[in-house]
C-alpha cells in the first residue's frame, strides 16, 4: 500500500537499493514487479557503476534506440554515423539522404572557426575611463597568472586568444565583462574555460585592490558569475550539397527535377521568412544533430541552445538552412555552430560513446563537427524532400507503424499481414486498429481492448 507522505530527508544518502526501495513502494502498486523492471535496464557492473558516476540519485537507465546511418560520404569519406533517437523515420531517412548523394558528389564540409566564449559578469562602481586604462595591464595579468591553468591546452595548440573589456552600464546599471575567447582543441573545453573565468574573477578582484588610484577600494569592483557560454557563433562548421539540376532525377508522382528543385527551393525560402515553419524545420535539422551528439557523448542541449540562438540572431527566428538554383545547379547548405569534443566528458568514459567515436574512425573535435553537421543536413533534406514529393505523414507513419503494432501487443503473425496490408494503404492509428479487430474477429477485439 502507498505511503501518503511522499517527501523524505537524507534521500541522497541512501544506498541505490535503498532508494529503489523507498520509491517503489511509495509510488508504484506493484512495488516488487517495479523493482524488478528497474533492476532488468542494469549493465554489467563495472559498466554500471560509470554510468551511475555520470549522474545523481540513479536507480535505473534509460534505454533509446542505438541507430547507424550508413553510406554517409564527407569530403569523400564514406562514414557509418552512429545515431541515439527514439523518433520514428530518423535514422532511415538520413539514410535515404545518404544514399541519394552518394551518387552526387557526397556532402562537403569547411570548418569557419573554431573558437569558444566565456564571460566575467562584474559591476564597476568607478570610473568608466579609469578601468578602460587600466585594462592592457590586467589582462597582461589574466593571462600570465593562468598559465598554469593553460599549459597543456597551449602545449596542444589552444588556450586562450583574446580578452575583451565590454561596458554595458547603459543596459545594467554598472555592468560590466570580460569577455575571453578561447581554443580547446579537441575537448569541448567546459570544465577548462569555467576553470580559467574563475580566476579571472579572483584576479580581478585582485588587481583592482592594488591599485593606488581608485578610492573606497574594497566596494570598487564586484563580481557577480563567471562562466562559459554555450552561444559559440565563432565555432561555425559550413556543409553543403550541390549538382546539376538535371542530375537530380525523378521523383514520386513523375515530378521532373526542375519542378523538385524550384519547390525545394521555395519550401527553404519559407522557412527563411517564417518562424512558424522555422521552428519546424530547423526541429528537423536537429532530429540529426542531436542523434549523433548523443551517440558520441556531447551534449545535446548545448548544441540545441546554441543553433537556435544562431538562427535568431539576425533580429527573427530562420531557417538555419539553404538552398538556391542557378545557372542550372543546385545547392543546398547550413552554416551550424557546434561546439563539441573527442576528448574529455563523457566520450571516452561512456561505453557506447567510445564505440562511436571508433566507427567513426577515432575523429578529431574538426571531423566531428564535420559529421555532426552533414547528418544534420541531410536528415532536413529528406525530410523537405518528403513535404513537397509524397507528403511527410506516408513515410514517417510507414516507419511508426511497429510502434502502433506494439501498442496494441500484436504478435508476429499479426504484424507480418499488417505490414503487408499497409504497403498500399495510409497508417493511422484508427486504420491499424481496426485492421487487428477485422483479424482477431470481434469478440477477441471486445475482450482485449475493452470496447
Amino acid at each position: 500500500m502507498k505511503s501518503e507522505n511522499k517527501s523524505i530527508s537524507g534521500f541522497s544518502k541512501l544506498s541505490k537499493r535503498g532508494k529503489m526501495k523507498w520509491l517503489v513502494e511509495t509510488f508504484f502498486k506493484q512495488p516488487d514487479a517495479v523493482m524488478r523492471e528497474l533492476k532488468s535496464y542494469w549493465v554489467e557492473e563495472d559498466q554500471q557503476k560509470v554510468i551511475d558516476g555520470f549522474s545523481e540519485n540513479t536507480i535505473s537507465n534509460f534505454m533509446l534506440p542505438y541507430g547507424v546511418a550508413p553510406n554517409m560520404v564527407i569530403n569523400g569519406r564514406t562514414y557509418v554515423v552512429p545515431m541515439v533517437i527514439e523518433e520514428s523515420s530518423v535514422v532511415a531517412a538520413a539514410s535515404a539522404a545518404a544514399k541519394f548523394w552518394m551518387s552526387r558528389g557526397g556532402f562537403k564540409a569547411e570548418i569557419l572557426g573554431t573558437t569558444k566564449i566565456g564571460q566575467v559578469h562584474f559591476n564597476w562602481y568607478g570610473k568608466a575611463k579609469d578601468l578602460k586604462a587600466i585594462f592592457p595591464q590586467l589582462k597582461e595579468r589574466l593571462i600570465l597568472d593562468t598559465q598554469h591553468l593553460t599549459e597543456r591546452m597551449s602545449s596542444r595548440g589552444g588556450g586562450i586568444t583574446n580578452i575583451e573589456l565590454l561596458d554595458m552600464s547603459d543596459k545594467v546599471d554598472n555592468y560590466y565583462q570580460l569577455k575571453g575567447s578561447f581554443e580547446t582543441c579537441d575537448s569541448m573545453g567546459a570544465n577548462f574555460i569555467n576553470s580559467i573565468l574563475e580566476e579571472w574573477g579572483r584576479i580581478l578582484k585582485a588587481f583592482i585592490l592594488e591599485q593606488e588610484d581608485f578610492s573606497d577600494l574594497e566596494k570598487a569592483c564586484e563580481v557577480i558569475m563567471a562562466i562559459l557560454s554555450n552561444f559559440t557563433p565563432e565555432c561555425i562548421v559550413r556543409t553543403w550539397v550541390q549538382c546539376p539540376v538535371k542530375d537530380l532525377g525523378q521523383f514520386a508522382g513523375n515530378m521532373s527535377a526542375e519542378t523538385f528543385a524550384k519547390k525545394f527551393c521555395k519550401a527553404i525560402k519559407i522557412a527563411e521568412i517564417d518562424p512558424y515553419r522555422a521552428t519546424t524545420h530547423n526541429k528537423g535539422i536537429f532530429n540529426g544533430v542531436d542523434a549523433v551528439v548523443l551517440a558520441t557523448g556531447n551534449d545535446f542541449r548545448a548544441i540545441e541552445a546554441c543553433g537556435h540562438t544562431y538562427a535568431a540572431s539576425k533580429g527573427q527566428y530562420a531557417s538555419l538552412s539553404h538552398c538556391e538554383v542557378k545557372d542550372g545547379n543546385f545547392r543546398f547548405w547550413m552554416d551550424l555552430p557546434l561546439a563539441v569534443g573527442t576528448v574529455g566528458g563523457l566520450t571516452k568514459l561512456h561505453p557506447i560513446a567510445k564505440r562511436s567515436l571508433e566507427l567513426l574512425g577515432n575523429p578529431n573535435a574538426e571531423e566531428l563537427m564535420s559529421i555532426i553537421a552533414a547528418t544534420g543536413l541531410a536528415q532536413n533534406f529528406a525530410a523537405i524532400r518528403s513535404l513537397v514529393t509524397t507528403g511527410i505523414q506516408k513515410g514517417h507513419m510507414k516507419m511508426h507503424l511497429m510502434n502502433i503494432l506494439n501498442h496494441f501487443e500484436a504478435n508476429e503473425k499479426e504484424s507480418q499481414k499488417a505490414m503487408a496490408y499497409f504497403e498500399t494503404e495510409v497508417v493511422t492509428f484508427t486504420g491499424v486498429r481496426e485492421f487487428l479487430e477485422r483479424l482477431r474477429g470481434s469478440k477477441r477485439t471486445e475482450k482485449t481492448f475493452g470496447n
